[in-house]
């Protein structure tokens, strides 16, 4: 149990950073703070620890047996792996970018993003699929709680980012 209540403490942690990181935008105008996104990112080293603290939360939650251990490894890499890639595509967002992008080039782009982050996701299912078929019901009953809680939280964190951008926007000129 005191495992639990730590791995639900951790998640809590980690979760909340995320809008604790994004209320120091500082004054001027929006494009200038929009840019300035990329101060508020982790640095890699942060990125990585704060991945591996999600990685100890989730393993903790759903203690492993000695066999379903052996099939971990595999569920860390995929984890590993979006997590990098997305730290990837946030430092590529939050570069300023000054030349104007065709429209057409911006959908060929976002595909590419697409279809990436679907390779990704699918390497994860893959990665799951021999592990979430040994757990039991308990262990499958913890880990729907904590994806649960932790969607829930990131959406409320993405919500809150986007009415802090609203409430800066409201009244300032875009450049």
């Amino acid at each position: 149990m005191l495992k639990l209540a730590f791995a639900g403490l951790t998640s809590l942690v980690i979760v909340a950073s995320g809008p604790a990181l994004a209320q120091g935008a500082a004054p001027g105008p929006l494009a200038q703070r929009i840019s300035q996104g990329a101060s508020e990112l982790l640095n890699a080293a942060d990125w990585k620890a704060l991945t591996e603290s999600r990685i100890d939360v989730i393993k903790t939650a759903l203690q492993l047996t000695p066999e379903q251990a052996k099939l971990w490894p595999a569920v860390e890499d995929a984890i590993r792996s979006r997590a990098q890639m997305r730290y990837l595509r946030l430092q590529a967002l939050a570069t300023p970018r000054t030349e104007r992008r065709d429209v057409i080039e911006l959908m060929r782009d976002r595909a590419d993003v697409l279809s990436q982050r679907s390779a990704a996701l699918k390497k994860l299912a893959d990665a799951w699929q021999p592990l979430f078929a040994t757990l039991d019901g308990a262990q499958k009953a913890r880990l729907k709680i904590l994806a649960v809680y932790m969607i829930h939280e990131a959406r409320d964190a993405v919500e809150s980012r986007r009415m802090q951008l609203e409430d800066e926007y409201d009244g300032e000129a875009v450049d």
